[in-house]
């Protein structure tokens, strides 16, 4: 049976992996290309309002995919009122952005944060339900969709239409939400009773989400559009690099929440990101001298971010723990703490050292979530 569960749980593992590998893999070959077309300052713009969107996007998402995901493993059938609070807050949301910024740009703006909810909530339904053959799916149609519209768009219509085809690559998951409202009742009851957890998980979330768009939106007013274009394509480059340790996390967080053990992976995840780090140190920059001559400042970026990749690892593992405890506060604290250090750190090292201000930021901002979690979770076994 031991073995059997061994094979099971690497069986999973790969299945789940395929998506989130093979789906970044193609999503990064769209992003890769957009930036070989366009300047540094059109790829900065591009994601300045992809960050307006996500913010706004966290903020409506009550019920966030952790949440979804935890409850959905333990069975209980809160998702449908989750669902509808976050739905509803999204085209508030999404109104209020395309009225008080009546331009081309906020309109695409809004109904991508909307997109991004709907996405949510249905990554959280599947990856509770352990159904990852499924979640496979969806990944790499999402990710195929965008590579095909979006170079499509570009061509047709614009660097400006990137973010309209990216709200069309997701109208196919509004069915796996259809599909939850068939299943199970919509009942606020259950959130109230839940109410202590989900609040504090979204809180989190929220946090987390700003940890990470607050760079882009402090990186523009502050230094321009080019700049953060040759941070967005060395951040791109480190979340390629972070997909070993994302995918851990994922699958990690409904079996916490079950309370199954997962030592030996989380070591070799580690491992395994001491490595991707080195690679990145020592090939990033060589990579953008070859293939992306325009992005010279991404070359010192790649070399100084690929060092948050160790703590950023460590620290998604212990948030996976935590929360699969219900233990949200902590992940709020963490959270919370690495997003006053990223935003105090970007500004000022930001002005005085440029992007390689920033790029230590984000190891400052990384390893600060780390050694916040290491403290809570040493303090505790003690």
């Amino acid at each position: 049976n031991k073995i059997r569960m061994e094979l099971k749980k690497i069986k999973d593992i790969a299945t789940l992996g395929g998506g989130d590998v093979f789906g970044s893999a193609i999503s990064a070959f769209f992003w890769f290309y957009l930036a070989s077309q366009i300047e540094p300052g059109e790829y900065g713009e591009i994601h300045w309002f992809i960050g307006i969107a996500s913010i706004f996007s966290y903020i409506a998402l009550f019920g966030t995919v952790n949440t979804v995901t935890i409850y959905t493993a333990k069975g209980v059938n809160i998702q449908s009122a989750l669902y509808v609070i976050s739905l509803v807050a999204s085209l508030i949301l999404s109104l209020i952005v395309i009225v008080v910024f009546p331009s081309y740009y906020q309109i695409d703006s809004g109904l991508l944060m909307i997109a991004y909810v709907i996405n949510a909530l249905a990554i959280g339904n599947l990856l509770g339900t352990k159904s990852y053959k499924s979640y496979t799916k969806y990944i790499l149609i999402q990710k195929s969709l965008t590579v095909c519209l979006g170079i499509s768009f570009l061509h047709f219509f614009g660097y400006e239409s990137i973010l309209f085809a990216l709200v069309l690559t997701y109208v196919f998951y509004i069915k796996r939400i259809i599909n939850v409202f068939k299943e199970i009742k919509i009942d606020f009851n259950i959130v109230k009773q839940k109410i202590g957890f989900v609040t504090n998980n979204y809180i989190m979330f929220v946090v987390g989400g700003f940890n990470g768009q607050i760079d882009k939106i402090i990186i523009t007013p502050l230094l321009g559009f080019t700049l953060l274009g040759n941070y967005s394509l060395a951040l791109q480059a480190i979340n390629i690099m972070m997909i070993v340790s994302s995918v851990s996390y994922k699958y990690l967080l409904p079996q916490e929440a079950t309370n199954k053990n997962n030592k030996n992976l989380k070591v070799l995840v580690i491992g395994i990101s001491i490595i991707i780090t080195l690679i990145g140190m020592f090939v990033g920059p060589y990579l953008i001298d070859t293939f992306f001559v325009k992005y010279i400042d991404a070359k010192e970026a790649i070399q100084i971010m690929s060092l948050s990749i160790i703590p950023g690892t460590i620290a998604l593992l212990l948030q996976s723990e935590f929360l699969g405890k219900e233990q949200s506060k902590i992940v709020l604290v963490g959270n919370s703490g690495s997003l006053v250090i990223l935003t105090i750190s970007m500004i000022v090292l930001g002005l005085n050292f440029g992007i390689i201000g920033l790029g230590i930021s984000l190891i400052l901002a990384n390893s600060s979530k780390m050694v916040i979690f290491l403290i809570f979770k040493l303090t505790r076994r003690n």
